[in-house]
């Protein structure tokens, strides 16, 4: 496990992130019961990845981050778990693994054996999260992705929001989606390595050597990724 020094959201996070898979992005691969999609989803995010590694930077045409979700995060939500369970979470920006190929931009490490991702939705999705009592089907792929990619044994799922009651669940790693993951993992980065070498001879044999300013989109272009 490697922590990069960036600031997530920021224009160094999405370049470092750049043509890498990411936790966050898992779901592009698996679905929710850990079953390797295929189809026309993975073909695409292929084609993303490929797109940025080849730029060596992020594409424009992202939204942009609601801004509420990360002042809630900021200010509320990290102060308020560590008080309530008196463990410390320690901010990083990415985090790979040890060759750099995947990567996650978790909320929080935790001591040396967990990690956090904490979502802070809007009041009638934070109920239907407290009602249902169970980690969102949606960011599964997410948790587990960010236990593959820091080799961690648990994560903490938690949905916060002001003047409800936070909803916080335990994710223990499991040995059999971690290996599914890793099945999906490496061959879409077979697949990857497969596309830059096409891209690279359909080029005369390499990728262009254009500076960081050309291949950088205008600051009102880019869009910060929700982690």
């Amino acid at each position: 496990m490697k922590i990069i020094p960036v600031e997530q959201n920021s224009l160094e996070w999405l370049t470092a992130r750049a043509g890498i898979p990411t936790a966050s992005e898992f779901d592009r691969l698996l679905t929710p019961k850990f079953e390797i999609r295929t189809g026309e989803m993975p073909k695409t995010y292929l084609a993303q990845k490929v797109a940025e590694a080849w730029l060596r930077g992020p594409l424009p045409g992202y939204q942009t981050l609601d801004m509420e979700f990360g002042k809630i995060l900021e200010e509320e939500a990290i102060p308020w778990y560590e008080f309530a369970f008196s463990e410390t979470i320690q901010r990083v920006g990415l985090v790979t693994t040890d060759d750099g190929r995947i990567g996650c931009s978790p909320d929080g490490l935790i001591g040396e054996d967990g990690g956090i991702e904490i979502k802070c939705p809007e009041p009638h999705t934070h109920v239907n999260y407290l009602l249902a009592g169970e980690v969102p089907p949606q960011y599964l792929t997410q948790v587990h992705g960010s236990m593959f990619v820091t080799g961690r044994p648990w994560w903490k799922f938690v949905s916060y929001r002001r003047r409800f009651p936070p909803l916080v669940k335990l994710v223990e790693r499991d040995d059999k989606i971690q290996a599914t993951i890793k099945e999906a993992l490496f061959g879409f980065l077979e697949k990857f390595d497969a596309a830059m070498k096409r891209m690279e001879s359909m080029n005369g044999g390499s990728r262009p050597e254009t500076s960081p300013a050309i291949n950088q989109p205008k600051p009102e272009e880019l869009c910060d990724v929700m982690p």
